[in-house]
């Protein structure tokens, strides 16, 4: 499990593809403290390492991740987000993120407001998910409240730290990023579904 409260951002340094996986080499510097078979969150994917060689260190995305994530975009040179699981003695910062994508986004926009950011995203609502307004949402394994909402539509305001720390900084328009939702909202909706 993860809290959506980004460690550090991991560089892709090399891609591999084999057979119709993908290895992902990563640089960062939690890398030397990460051990084989351990999981942790990419860009809000989970994860298993498969190998550590000093600071760097390797993970393997299937073809089912990738034709969910945005990981198959990744070329080399670009920043992720990283996220080791939570330690059970651990504060909990942000909110339950599973580090299972739910689905894509597209940034439609991203306003300037003099101190802060707000970013627009544009899902498929027909896939079945939603936002709540003040609710969280996970946009590339960060935790985040919903600042707006509409059917499909939702946005976000990212303060300065937010936004140097992470990969907001290099979201632009038309890039696709990850949606986990609220595993809470998603219990819920399950939950009326069967009541039905």
């Amino acid at each position: 499990m993860f809290t959506g409260i980004i460690e550090t951002l991991g560089e892709v340094v090399n891609i591999t593809k084999d057979q119709e996986n993908i290895i992902f080499r990563i640089k960062s510097e939690i890398t030397p403290e990460l051990k084989i078979d351990q999981s942790v969150a990419h860009n809000g994917v989970c994860l298993t390492v498969t190998k550590v060689e000093g600071d760097e260190h390797e993970v393997v995305a299937i073809q089912e991740t990738l034709d969910k994530t945005n990981l198959g975009a990744l070329e080399a040179g670009h920043k992720i987000n990283i996220e080791r699981c939570t330690a059970a003695n651990g504060r909990f910062d942000g909110h339950i993120v599973q580090g299972h994508v739910d689905q894509t986004a597209t940034c439609i926009a991203i306003d300037d407001e003099q101190g802060s950011w707000r970013f627009t995203f544009e899902y498929d609502p027909t896939v079945g998910n939603f936002t709540v307004q003040k609710g969280s949402i996970t946009v590339n394994g960060v935790s985040l409240t919903v600042a707006g909402e509409d059917e499909g539509k939702f946005s976000v305001a990212i303060i300065p730290y937010t936004f140097e720390h992470t990969t907001f900084h290099q979201i632009k328009v038309g890039d696709k990023i990850n949606l986990e939702f609220d595993i809470i909202g998603k219990y819920v909706q399950k939950l009326f579904e069967r009541t039905k």
